[in-house]
């Protein structure tokens, strides 16, 4: 049940709040942390983690209103870490690989990943792939989201102007990289 604010407005409870923000933010945030991780369940799991937190801490956060800046921030710190994750597991596969007598020891790549390297090769996704984790950020809240560069700084924990640079750093990255593969 709603709790009636000092000025009489009637506060919504956790449970109505988090339901309203993941009713308005859920697909947004799964595109997001899918553009940072490259993998739908890490995705997916990477933004209810996020559900979850919000809910768990709603009494305490300083302000409902910045709840989807919490959430955002939440998401790219999640994909962050899901990435330093993927990396420690990719180097710990890759020395066991390298042992010659390592269990499944394979040395070319399976049907499925041949079949998945060719899904994802659009030119603009490999060009991003060799951006900065900070610029690939950014670029993605601004033109995936069409977050203002207030709002990605809010979701990254930086300045606006670092946005921008980031940002045209970013670009100039994609440009020169589009036009060598064209």
């Amino acid at each position: 049940m709603a709790e009636r604010e000092p000025g009489g407005r009637l506060r919504p409870t956790a449970d109505e709040a988090v339901g309203e923000l993941y009713a308005a933010h859920w697909k947004g945030l799964v595109r997001l942390a899918w553009l940072l991780l490259r993998d739908d369940l890490a995705a997916e799991e990477v933004v209810q983690d996020a559900f979850i937190a919000v809910h768990r801490r709603w009494d305490s956060l300083r302000s409902h209103e910045n709840a989807t800046a919490y959430l955002r921030r939440a998401v790219v710190n999640g994909a962050r870490s899901g990435l330093r994750h993927r990396g420690v597991e990719e180097r710990y596969l890759t020395r066991e690989q390298g042992e010659p007598t390592s269990y499944a020891r394979r040395t070319e790549k399976s049907a499925e990943e041949r079949a998945l390297d060719a899904e994802t090769t659009s030119s603009m996704i490999v060009a991003l792939g060799h951006l900065s984790q900070r610029q690939k950020e950014v670029l993605t809240m601004r033109y995936y989201l069409d977050l203002s560069e207030a709002e990605i700084a809010d979701a990254l924990g930086i300045s606006a102007g670092s946005v921008k640079a980031h940002a045209h750093r970013g670009l100039a990255t994609l440009r020169d990289r589009m036009e060598t593969a064209s």
